[in-house]
């Protein structure tokens, strides 16, 4: 058996994370290759704030180009366990983020039978705010209807839809499996989750949507978190900020919807191509 591994110490109240953490939050020690840095979470925190949270802390430092697995420091095993399933930090903890040894595999062609699209938060009030809407309106659409075309299952959602509105009226909802309502940034809610479960050989999910830098990043880390393949694509995303975007885009998996649509591996004729306008 491993030896056992200190449990993590009491840190300063000055400058540190400790006992002088701020109100509803949870100190947390964040390990990562040879580094160990703390700091804190709020109370309830799941895996989706954790990983904003190494990224946070190591962003400059992590290979997107590999997998991860989250892992806790048990006391009872005197090491490093995987995140159970659900997890929320109720408790002063040490995680680590651990590469796997295998690489991501190189983005390739789509199936339809393996294939998914994710719709995310283009919503009305998003309009004023966010860099070449009507852009990404127009090839979110355009995506869609693709994947009508095709037979691919899309799931769409709206932030907060009370508040923000719902899905603009130029995106055609007609046949998409899922819209949902939602007030995390990640699309992966239990619903998701479950409606990809119903789909026997899902290995791909195309993204597209807003924000870049929010809810199309986390949504993206959580899938490959998951072990799926994710193409983001790059003029069918947007944010506040072109700086956000940029960034962000720098970290993840980039086609052009035109590319994208022509990479699903389908016998392709003339009137398809044309119904498309490629």
């Amino acid at each position: 058996m491993a030896a056992a591994e200190p449990a993590v110490p009491a840190l300063p109240n000055s400058g540190g994370v400790g006992a002088g953490a701020p109100s509803g939050t949870v100190p947390v020690l964040f390990c990562f290759s040879v580094f160990a840095r703390p700091s804190c979470v709020p109370h309830g925190a799941g895996y989706e704030l954790l990983i904003q949270k190494f990224l946070s802390l190591y962003g400059d430092q992590i290979d997107m180009h590999r997998k991860f697995v989250v892992q806790l420091f048990a006391e009872e095993w005197g090491q490093y366990v995987d995140l159970p399933k659900g997890f929320a930090v109720s408790e002063r903890c040490k995680v680590r983020l651990v590469p796997l040894q295998i690489q991501l595999t190189t983005l390739g062609n789509l199936t339809p039978s393996s294939t998914v699209f994710f719709c995310c938060d283009m919503q009305e009030r998003f309009r004023p705010a966010i860099k070449y809407f009507g852009d990404i309106i127009s090839v979110g659409q355009r995506l869609l209807q693709g994947a009508r075309i095709l037979g691919i299952p899309v799931v769409v959602t709206e932030q907060y839809p009370k508040g923000l509105g719902s899905t603009v009226q130029e995106i055609d909802l007609t046949g998409v499996k899922l819209v949902l309502p939602k007030t995390k940034f990640s699309m992966v809610l239990p619903e998701v989750e479950a409606a990809l479960a119903e789909i026997p050989g899902v290995r791909s999910v195309v993204l597209f949507g807003v924000e870049t830098h929010v809810c199309i990043q986390q949504t993206a880390l959580e899938l490959v978190g998951r072990g799926i393949e994710v193409h983001i694509v790059a003029d069918a995303t947007s944010s506040r900020s072109m700086m956000d975007r940029m960034f962000a885009l720098e970290e993840l998996f980039l086609v052009a919807s035109s590319s994208m649509v022509l990479a699903v591996d389908v016998s392709w004729d003339n009137s398809v191509l044309l119904e498309l306008g490629l």
